[in-house]
C-alpha cells in the first residue's frame, strides 16, 4: 500500500482546515452537522453484523466497533470542554489516551447501541448549549496539554463537525468497499 492510499485511509475527507474567517454562518452550518450527525451515523452503522462491526476500517486501525464508541466517548469530552471553557479562564483540560481507551471491553466488545444512544443523548445537549453560544463566549478558550495550544470555542465547533465526519466517511468506506453498503 502506497503511503498516498495510506493517508487516504486514514483521513479520507482530509485533515481538518480551519477557514481564515469563521463566520457566523460557518458556525451555524458546523453546529447541523453536529446535531444531525447522530441519527446519520447510527443510520450508517446500526445494520451491521458482529463480524462487520469487528472488521478493521484500515490495516492497523480499529475496528467498526471501537470506531463507534470512540466517536461517543470522544464527544462525551469535547461536550465536557465546552462546559469548562464556558465557565472557566482558560482551562487546562486533561487529555485522554484514546488508543488506550479504544482497547477497553467496552470499546472492544460491547454492543454499539450504548454508544449510538450516548452520542444522541450529548449532542443533544451539545447543541442546544451551542445555538445559545453569542460570540463573547465562542471566543472563549481552552488549553490543550498535548498541544500547549489555545483552542478557541468557535474552532471546536468545527474540530468536532470534521471529526464526526471523518469517522462517519472512515466507515463508510469500508462498507464499500467490501460491497456491504
Amino acid at each position: 500500500m502506497t503511503k498516498e492510499e495510506l493517508e487516504f485511509l486514514r483521513y479520507p475527507i482530509g485533515r481538518f482546515k480551519l477557514p481564515d474567517n469563521i463566520t457566523s454562518n460557518k458556525i451555524k452550518e458546523w453546529i447541523t452537522v453536529l446535531e444531525q450527525f447522530p441519527i446519520r451515523f447510527e443510520a450508517l452503522v446500526k445494520h451491521l453484523t458482529k463480524e462487520q462491526l469487528d472488521t478493521c476500517y484500515r490495516p492497523d486501525g480499529w475496528t467498526v466497533r471501537q470506531v463507534v464508541h470512540h466517536v461517543s466517548d470522544s464527544h462525551h469530552h469535547s461536550y465536557t470542554r465546552f462546559k469548562w471553557a464556558l465557565t472557566e479562564d482558560k482551562p487546562l483540560i486533561k487529555a485522554y489516551n484514546e488508543a488506550d481507551w479504544a482497547e477497553l471491553s467496552d470499546s472492544k466488545t460491547a454492543p454499539i447501541q450504548m454508544s449510538l444512544e450516548h452520542l444522541k443523548a450529548v449532542h443533544y445537549k451539545l447543541v442546544y448549549l451551542l445555538k445559545s453560544l453569542g460570540d463573547e463566549d465562542l471566543n472563549k478558550s481552552f488549553m490543550h496539554p498535548e498541544t500547549n495550544s489555545e483552542v478557541l470555542l468557535k474552532v471546536n465547533i468545527g474540530v468536532y463537525a470534521w471529526h464526526g465526519n471523518h469517522h462517519y466517511a472512515h466507515i463508510e468506506n469500508l462498507l464499500k468497499r467490501k460491497g456491504w453498503l
